[in-house]
């Protein structure tokens, strides 16, 4: 396995992997929200600045427009393709994000789905099931996989989605902290549900939820409930041999503290399995 980071296309795209390679690390997710951003002209500019600091782009992270709570309460409402009446136009949007990184090469696109349906037999499911599965396909014309992270569903809801979608080319970031953040599983025991279907990996921690009102606390990586000798370890046993990617969701220099942290414990960790 490797070490990665997170990063966000911003305007100045070649401090943008700069930044990757002052950290030490030769390979990132690229994400964007802004299907503004998603031009020819920054297709050059990343390529130009990918090639200059020795960066590997391992999955672009596809956001979409319109409203977006994270939380118990409106994230229902509003986040993903789940909500009715955002679906349509961020189907669009994900199949722009898949064209854009079909243009850089990039083979895994990745986003959150929302709050997908736990009951199976309920009208809205069926819905959203034929929504990835049109997506996926357009994906699949591209050469790429569609990958869901994890968080706001449980494994379970997420494995049956994508047996059920019956498609070829889809897969799963595994996030553990939204797993422990929104209250829904062990990221350990989750890799038994839905191991075989891992092709992506972010590094985060946090804690679980305590009031039922609010998601859990991220914390850096070491602080929270992932165990992460023992998520790796697994990781290694489903056969997982990608990149963790670190994600750090605040800015500014603790940010940066805490990503540098995070490499050293990881590495020290990767230094352990392998002797």
């Amino acid at each position: 396995m490797k070490i990665g980071v997170l990063v966000h296309l911003g305007e100045n795209v070649d401090e943008t992997f700069k930044k990757v390679a002052d950290l030490g690390l030769d390979n990132c997710q690229l994400a964007c929200w802004d299907g503004a951003k998603m031009t020819d002209a920054n297709v050059e500019a990343i390529a130009q600045a990918t090639k200059k600091y020795g960066i590997e782009i391992s999955a672009f992270w596809c956001g979409w427009s319109g409203p977006a709570m994270w939380n118990f309460y409106e994230g229902p409402l509003t986040l993903g393709i789940v909500p009715e009446a955002h679906r349509e136009i961020r189907c669009r949007e994900l199949k722009q994000g898949s064209d854009f990184a079909k243009k850089l090469g990039i083979r895994h696109v990745i986003t959150h789905l929302g709050f997908l349906p736990e009951i199976p037999l309920s009208e809205e499911y069926p819905k959203i099931v034929e929504a990835v599965r049109d997506i996926a396909l357009h994906m699949k014309e591209n050469g790429q996989y569609f990958l869901f992270e994890t968080g706001q569903e449980t494994p379970v809801t997420l494995k049956r989605l994508i047996t059920d979608a019956k498609t070829d080319n889809l897969g799963i970031n595994l996030d553990p902290a939204n797993l422990i953040l929104y209250g829904k599983a062990n990221p350990i025991d989750a890799l038994d549900v839905f191991g075989e279907y891992v092709m992506g990996v972010h590094a985060k921690d946090g804690k679980y939820p305590t009031n039922a009102k609010q998601l859990g606390e991220e914390t850096p990586i070491g602080e929270g409930r992932v165990n992460f000798p023992q998520f790796i370890q697994k990781l290694r046993e489903v056969g997982y041999d990608g990149a963790l990617t670190i994600e750090r969701e605040i800015s500014g220099e603790k940010q940066k503290a805490d990503i540098l942290a995070s490499i050293d414990y990881i590495k020290s960790i990767l230094g352990g399995l392998s002797s």
